[in-house]
């Protein structure tokens, strides 16, 4: 089988969804990639904008789903695919869909503190926000870069 790898830099439209598939868990959710261009007069002038269902299988899943929200800037890695299906009048109608094998936050606009996952348990997220860096404090770390076309 023949499966065309992807890498898609967006942010997440909706906060990911976990869910249990038999004996594996899944996250879901929803990609935005959207272009844009720096117009002579300085400006920026939006693009095309590429929409993506993303599902996340495994510890991938669980981690998504622990550690990213609604508006999160992400870099995503994966297989991707047309899904068809018909729609409530009867059309046929196909969305593009991926398969991710690595998600990421999009460090231009974090600073971000790794929780390594032991024994295939799921961190505790109450641990991890206690060290959270405020924000304030990760813009003041970031220097406010100019953020890229998303």
């Amino acid at each position: 089988m023949f499966d065309t790898s992807l890498t898609v830099i967006g942010r997440l439209v909706n906060a990911p969804v976990l869910r249990r598939v038999g004996d594996a868990q899944v996250a879901n959710f929803r990609l935005a990639s959207n272009s844009r261009r720096r117009t002579p007069d300085g400006t920026w002038e939006q693009g095309n904008s590429l929409f993506l269902n993303v599902s996340c299988w495994g510890n991938l899943g669980i981690g998504v789903a622990a550690s990213l929200a609604k508006g999160d800037a992400v870099v995503v890695t994966g297989f991707v695919y047309t899904s068809e299906y018909d729609d409530r009048d009867g059309n046929r109608r196909s969305s593009l869909e991926m398969r991710a094998h690595a998600v990421g936050p999009d460090l231009a606009y974090y600073v971000v503190k790794v929780g390594r996952v032991v024994d295939n348990e799921q961190p505790d997220a109450e641990v991890y926000q206690d060290e959270r860096l405020s924000d304030a404090a990760a813009v003041d770390l970031l220097d406010e870069p100019e953020p890229l076309p998303v």
